[in-house]
């Protein structure tokens, strides 16, 4: 098993930054890629930016594409979302998740967190 644990988020005024922390626990040898998604209110979860820890690689959505980064620390099996100037339309429960698979494709993700809210107001 994996265990996965989101911190950070918050209440963020738009145009701000806030940072979001995943860490790993349990089986970290099965954590190759770890991802973040989102899903605001009333609508589907979706992708946002994603990770191989072993070789680096980075992937993200259109939509936080020069807003969000996804960094890795291996040391602390953890991994992090900047987000950068916020809009209300990031407001949403935020969402770790990981996979064996070194693909960065957005699916066949194995371990999810319970998730960590951002809510940015205007």
């Amino acid at each position: 098993q994996v265990h996965l644990v989101e911190s950070g988020g918050g209440l963020v005024q738009a145009g701000e930054s806030t940072r979001l922390s995943c860490a790993a626990s349990g089986r970290t040898g099965d954590v190759s890629v770890v991802g973040w998604f989102r899903q605001a209110p009333g609508k589907e979860r979706e992708f946002v930016a994603d990770t191989n820890r072993w070789v680096g690689g980075t992937y993200y959505a259109d939509s936080v594409k020069g807003r969000f980064t996804i960094s890795g620390d291996i040391t602390k099996n953890t991994v992090y979302l900047q987000m950068s100037n916020l809009r209300p339309d990031d407001t949403a429960v935020y969402y770790c998740a990981s996979k064996k698979s070194y693909a960065l494709a957005p699916t066949g993700f194995e371990y999810w967190g319970q998730g960590t809210r951002v809510t940015v107001s205007s």
